[in-house]
């Protein structure tokens, strides 16, 4: 009696260590399910540099932010999911990156060329809207980057205020798409399109 009664104990001890380990190996796989993760953003010293010009990178940010980037106003999706981070010196220069994690590459797709198309009418857009100002755009061309990068440049003025002028990457790789955007008091002609391609190409390639 007192080996089958030991038997049965070890056995209901060994029955339970099994169960607990299920049951912890279940709430593992739980605990590791997929979900979306924040792509990698732009860093305050991959902002286009300038002399006395010291960038500031503010926190990365789930949503899209509360004003959307220049010439981008319309393009954001309600749907998707969003990060952004801003980006501010302690001069007159600002930029912002905006990542949007699309429901596939299609999507993505989709929505890179809405941002281009969009970007490419923003001076005659704002023109309408905007009596008495002036504007002008330069296509700075594609970079080789992942599926592919596109920069434009967007100048703006209206006679009681200065110029002002607006640089924008657009950008894509697989299901995901960034906008990056730097703006300054200043004409086309002053804007640092070589160093912001750079930038554009580094947010690209920090999306994997």
């Amino acid at each position: 009696m007192t080996r089958r009664t030991t038997r049965r104990a070890l056995t209901t001890a060994a029955t339970a260590t099994l169960a607990g380990a299920l049951a912890l190996s279940v709430s593992g796989s739980v605990q590791a399910a997929p979900k979306a993760s924040t792509p990698g953003f732009l860093a305050a010293q991959d902002m286009p540099q300038a002399e006395g010009n010291f960038w500031t990178a503010g926190a990365v940010t789930a949503g899209a932010p509360e004003t959307d980037p220049f010439c981008l106003e319309k393009v954001l999706p309600a749907q998707g999911t969003t990060w952004h981070r801003q980006f501010v010196t302690d001069l007159d220069t600002t930029g912002a990156q905006v990542s949007v994690q699309a429901s596939g590459s299609a999507a993505a797709k989709k929505l890179a060329a809405k941002a281009e198309a969009a970007v490419a009418a923003c001076a005659a857009d704002w023109l309408r809207t905007t009596p008495g100002g002036t504007a002008s755009w330069d296509d700075y061309g594609r970079i080789a980057v992942e599926e592919g990068a596109r920069v434009i440049g967007v100048g703006v003025s209206i006679p009681e205020a200065g110029p002002g002028v607006h640089l924008l990457g657009i950008g894509r790789d697989g299901d995901t798409v960034t906008l990056v955007a730097w703006s300054q008091l200043g004409s086309l002609d002053q804007a640092p399109v070589a160093a912001f391609k750079k930038t554009t190409t580094t947010a690209v390639n920090k999306l994997r």
